[in-house]
Order: structure tokens, then sequence, then C-alpha cells
């Protein structure tokens, strides 16, 4: 009877230990919402307390690490943002590791059968310029992307004084979707994500700075859950998760 009561009692102290494991919370760039949702859910199948997660602009999520937010892990959607946060020794720099890579397009309504011509710029100019565009605020990666893009083929004078911006890459989807603006430039797996809207024109990938997601541990974090999580995201099977929603796994 010892080595059963042993075995029982071992049980009762593990019990304890795994009630208070602690979910971490995970900043997450608003375009990353589907996958990063179908993620957690994946990694909380395996047992581990499911992460909580908040999107929104990688710029707004890195100011409130700035003002002292509390969380475990930030995935920005560029390098500017994560370098801001490394600058002031806010991130564990070993665990900031690139993982992913996106498209940047141009959305329309499902039914709008328009075609954006890249080249030449006249043509582009026309089309984009008609207005209104949808684009993310220039503090956010994708309105970042999406003006450096226009910059780079000549159109971005002609097409300024008709964007129309939402805080985030998804509201910029949002406007397209509602109808308030006929086009959109926003992320391949933005386009993916919606049933509302379609892909009519793909930016060359040498129009801007490449698109892709840091993730790293931030340095106030003290969860070891956020860590396990971390290396999940950047094994083989997190990133086959982000495939399956149209991102490229690096």
């Amino acid at each position: 009877m010892i080595r059963p009561l042993l075995f029982l009692a071992s049980l009762f102290a593990a019990a304890p230990a795994i009630a208070q494991a602690k979910p971490p919370l995970v900043l997450a760039a608003a375009s990353l919402q589907e996958s990063m949702t179908a993620a957690a859910d994946a990694w909380a199948k395996r047992g581990h307390p499911r992460p909580v997660i908040s999107f929104a602009a990688s710029s707004a999520l890195a100011r409130q690490v700035e003002a002292g937010g509390d969380a475990d892990l930030f995935v920005s959607a560029d390098q500017q943002w994560m370098d801001a946060l490394a600058a002031k020794r806010l991130i564990v720099p070993a665990s900031r590791v690139t993982f992913l890579g996106n498209q940047l397009v141009v959305i329309a309504a499902k039914d709008n059968p328009v075609r954006i011509p890249v080249r030449p710029p006249a043509a582009l100019a026309r089309v984009l310029g008609a207005g209104p565009l949808a684009m993310a605020d220039a503090p956010v990666p994708a309105g970042q992307y999406g003006e450096a893009a226009l910059k780079s083929l000549g159109v971005w004078g002609a097409v300024a004084p008709k964007v129309v911006r939402g805080d985030s890459v998804r509201a910029a989807l949002t406007l397209v979707e509602r109808g308030a603006a006929p086009l959109g430039i926003v992320y391949a797996t933005d386009a993916k994500a919606s049933a509302k809207v379609r892909i009519a024109g793909v930016f060359p990938a040498s129009s801007h700075p490449p698109v892709t997601y840091p993730i790293a541990r931030l340095a106030r974090s003290t969860n070891p859950e956020g860590e396990r999580f971390r290396r999940f995201l950047i094994s083989a099977p997190g990133k086959a998760i982000f495939r399956r929603y149209g991102f490229l796994p690096r």
C-alpha cells in the first residue's frame, strides 16, 4: 500500500503546479488575427494554457510596451517597431527571430472587376488616384509599406490626396468591405481572410521593404509559458499553421 499512497501523494503535489500555470499574453500585429488564433488553439490542444492575444497595429502595441504594459511576447509586422523596443532594452535580444513574410496587395470588392496596372505609372495613378484608397495609418507597418511602394512606382503625389486612413491594416480592409473605399492596400493574407474582397493587383517585391514578422520575448516577462509558446510558433509545426493562412514562413 505504501507505493500507491506515495503515487497518489505525488499527483496531489503536482496538481497545484499545473493549476498555477499562467497563460502567456501575446501582443500581435492585426494581420495575424486568424493565424495566431489558430496557433493558440493548437497550443492549447497540446495541454498548455491557451495564450491570451491582443491584436492591434504594431505601432500601437510597441507604444503599449514602451508605456510599461505587461505582456510576454511581441510579434510585429515590421522590423522598425521591434528595433524601437530593442533600442530601449525592452526585448530579450536572443529571443528575436524573423519567422514570417507576406505580400503587399491592392484589394477591391469581390464584384469589382478592376485590375491594377502596376506600370506604366500614369495608368496606375489613374486607377488608384480615382479614390478613395484605403490604407493603414502612416506609423502602421502596412501604411509604411504601401507609401513606400507608391513612392517607388512614382505615383504617391497623385494618389496621396485620395487616401483614407485606418488605424490598422484590418481597418483599411474593413473600409473596402463596407464600400467606403473601392480599393485598399493590405497584405495578401488579409485579402485571403475576407470573403468580401479579392486581390486586384500585387505590388512588386522590389517596390517596398520586405514584409517580415519578427517575434521576441519581452524583457519584463517572467512567465515560462511565453517562451514555450514562442518556440512553438517558430517551429516547423507552428509555421505550418501560418502557411495555411497564406503567410510565407522564413
